[in-house]
């Protein structure tokens, strides 16, 4: 338990946590397109609230043992990831090897990131 709670793991679980957040806040009404515009925003509004209370805080704490590009790279991967499994499992859109391919290559991207 108190690894997770260490700056370099607890950023990255928080950062799931908000991306999970921000990906329905962004995309979850796509399954609603009945639903008013405006109240589409506004429950966007809220999520994205939360979404927040879990980002600032996440960047804070790994700003400890990580760059701001590292932060930045971390969260960018994590979103790539999150948003993989919200469009295949919650809206039920395929998974191409194009698809594949292109966040792989962002995943080597990212890992120059973090070479010395």
């Amino acid at each position: 338990m108190r690894v997770l709670l260490s700056p370099s793991i607890l950023p990255i679980l928080m950062l799931v946590a908000s991306n999970v957040f921000m990906t329905f806040a962004w995309y979850g009404h796509l399954k609603f397109t009945k639903v008013p515009l405006i109240m589409v925003i506004l429950v966007s509004w809220g999520i994205a609230l939360l979404e927040y209370c879990f980002a600032v805080p996440a960047n804070r704490i790994g700003h400890e043992v990580y760059s701001t590009s590292q932060l930045k790279t971390i969260q960018e991967v994590i979103t790539l990831t999150v948003f993989v499994a919200f469009s295949v499992l919650y809206l039920k859109e395929p998974l191409t090897w194009q698809h594949l391919l292109g966040f792989a290559l962002i995943a080597c991207g990212a890992a120059l990131i973090f070479k010395a």
